[in-house]
């Protein structure tokens, strides 16, 4: 064999070789990942998934059915980027014989948290009698940070997979996954934002005892048992927040993203139907609600309805909103967009509310500017009837508001 054959064959053994190599370094499909919160105490697994290859790569996290996914992407020499500009955080991981390592940048949320994650596997059927733990509970809590007695804890469950949500005054903790195993059901959830682990055991008397992360337990029963036992009710998110003096106008003036001040005595509000939804883009339950509100906007604008958004963010976000104006681009938000300071200053900023403690709260202010109802938190898809039910509430509110006339100024008499 001549110097010249030898050395084309050597080429093309190469060239068959490469695109194997190149192959093995794919990382499209479900991933089983693990983030550690709580200074790396808390493991809390997800799934992930991944597609596209080199410069075109897509990460996407989980809420249910619902994904987040990556607003850009890069695979290179097995480093793995991934950018969630809504959320103003970073995937960066290395990869490694079929494993990532890295971290999650959670940019001005605070500290990263440490990421791994390996191929899915599917987890194997657990225990024969496996309990039936469907349908909606009464998890009591004595007192919450938020003054709350009681949550909703709503389950699904086929076989021994299980989904479920809390549900509180804020809105809901998005869809939690899990099985059963070993005499309970653990569940967990990541989907960019609000880390939980969640452990459901089944108790005497049918009633679960529910721990969150490391929290001491809580005692969950079926709300109809709940119901007969007079325990306390989750809180009215309709009649949680309310104002000092409902005859006054609701007054804001803060600056928009572009640091001009806006005021609900501007022209453009006058004799306005005005939607204010307390928030911030750190929220998760906040990113729940946008999308409702962008619904309303482009349904009633013409009608003559307005939405004003006192979004609360942290220092670095007040100086240069980049996570801000991502999540205005992700959701097609068009309308007002005010930043009055930092979450902590709420009611400061807001001295009219009482009881004012929860991101998002939504005031509903009539063509006179006052305000008509309040309406705490926001419950999302996960939370099944309790979203449909609050979307159709809000919506014959706002249609009630808009058929009122405008009450006549001195000048039009």
């Amino acid at each position: 064999m001549t110097t010249k054959v030898y050395a084309l064959l050597v080429l093309m053994v190469a060239l068959m070789v490469l695109p194997s190599r190149a192959a093995a370094q794919t990382v499209n499909g479900l991933w089983d990942a693990t983030v550690l919160v709580n200074n790396g105490a808390l493991e809390i697994p997800f799934r992930f998934e991944l597609s596209g290859s080199g410069s075109n790569v897509k990460g996407s996290f989980f809420n249910g059915d619902d994904k987040t996914t990556s607003t850009s992407g890069s695979l290179e020499n097995g480093k793995l980027t991934l950018s969630f500009d809504e959320l103003g955080t970073k995937l960066e991981a290395v990869l490694k014989d079929g494993r990532l390592e890295g971290e999650y940048s959670r940019g001005t949320r605070g500290a990263p948290y440490p990421f791994a994650a390996k191929r899915f596997t599917a987890v194997p059927a657990g225990d024969a009698n496996i309990p039936q733990i469907a349908g909606l509970w009464n998890v009591q809590v004595g007192k919450s940070s938020k003054g709350e007695a009681a949550w909703q804890l709503i389950v699904r469950q086929s076989g021994a997979e299980v989904s479920a949500v809390i549900l509180r005054i804020d809105g809901d903790t998005g869809t939690l996954t899990g099985t059963y195993r070993d005499g309970k059901f653990a569940l967990s959830h990541f989907s960019g934002a609000r880390p939980l682990r969640l452990e459901l055991t089944p108790g005497s008397e049918g009633t679960l005892a529910v721990v969150q992360n490391t929290d001491k337990p809580l005692t969950a029963l079926r709300a109809e048992q709940a119901d007969a036992k007079g325990l306390p009710k989750p809180s009215d998110p309709s009649r949680f927040t309310s104002v000092k003096d409902p005859t006054e106008p609701f007054r804001f003036s803060f600056p928009d993203l572009d640091g001009k001040i806006v005021s609900n005595s501007d022209a453009r509000f006058a004799g306005k139907v005005v939607i204010v939804a307390i928030g911030g883009s750190w929220c998760p339950n906040c990113h729940d609600e946008t999308p409702f509100l962008v619904e309303l906007y482009k349904k009633y604008k013409k009608q003559g309805l307005e939405i004003v958004e006192l979004s609360f963010e942290e220092e670095a976000q007040i100086k240069n909103p980049v996570r801000v104006r991502a999540f205005n681009k992700r959701y097609g938000v068009d309308y007002t967009v005010l930043i009055p300071g930092e979450p902590k200053e709420l009611n400061d900023k807001v001295p009219q509310g009482v009881n004012l403690n929860s991101f998002p709260t939504t005031f509903f202010l009539g063509r006179d500017g006052r305000v008509r109802s309040a309406h705490a938190g926001f419950p999302g898809k996960a939370s099944g009837k309790f979203h449909t039910e609050m979307k159709e509430d809000v919506t014959a509110l706002v249609e009630r508001l808009l058929a009122e006339k405008p009450a006549q100024t001195s000048a039009s008499k």
